[in-house]
């Protein structure tokens, strides 16, 4: 069973909490001033059960999920140097602004730093989407070093219809040369059903392949 905890800072006009997510492989759990939230996209946090609502003034909910806050998460993941295993910290900077009129939110940034043997490699933070950052960090990895994730594995993708900010990665390990051998927007709706569960982009399993450029749909 896949269970992790992270270090996390939160911040938000109330002042800062130290505390811990915990990570199951499909939902996230923190505890904030007594109250626990729990997301699955990292975007979506909402409180677990009824709470008082006077335990929920210091927060700023819409529509009950969290905003108006920062979230600093040091995430450790496997890594490849030179074919040895080793361990790097994934450092997430996470703002969720305040909402609008509209029924969005102001802003929206996750940047993403990868500490690995004392070298760090830092996304640009522009894309508000895992997918995006993790790919501009993947492309300034040396040859010899690998994220031995899933969003670096050769059987997952996403939807051609869009994807969530955070742990929408359909994993097709059930089906893998279908899914190798898939190449068009056409292909891959036609297999999508087969996919074998949603897995978050940090997840991992003993199935993992490296993938390779070109590979499947998202190439």
């Amino acid at each position: 069973m896949f269970a992790e905890t992270y270090p996390a800072l939160y911040r938000d006009p109330q002042g800062e909490v130290s505390t811990t997510i915990r990570n199951d492989g499909k939902k996230l759990r923190m505890v904030l001033r007594d109250v626990e939230f729990i997301s699955t996209m990292f975007d979506d946090w909402m409180p677990t059960s009824s709470v008082d609502a006077l335990a929920l003034q210091s927060f700023t909910l819409d529509r009950g999920e969290l905003r108006g806050f920062s979230l600093e998460v040091d995430m450790p993941i496997p890594m490849l140097f030179q074919k040895e295993k080793v361990q790097g910290i994934l450092h997430i900077s996470f703002v969720l602004g305040v909402p609008t009129s509209n029924g969005g939110t102001d802003r929206e940034i996750v940047a993403l730093t990868l500490n690995i043997m004392n070298t760090c490699f830092s996304s640009q933070g522009k894309s508000g989407y895992f997918e995006d950052e993790l790919l501009d960090l993947q492309k300034q990895l040396p040859n010899d070093v690998t994220m031995q994730i899933c969003f670096s594995c050769a059987f997952s993708d996403y939807s051609p219809y869009g994807n969530g900010l955070f742990g929408c990665m359909a994993c097709f390990r059930g089906n893998k040369q279908v899914y190798l051998a898939a190449q068009t927007k056409r292909d891959i709706l036609d297999l999508w059903d087969t996919h074998t569960e949603y897995v978050q982009e940090t997840y991992r399993c003993d199935e993992f392949e490296l993938r390779k450029p070109g590979t499947g749909y998202r190439g």
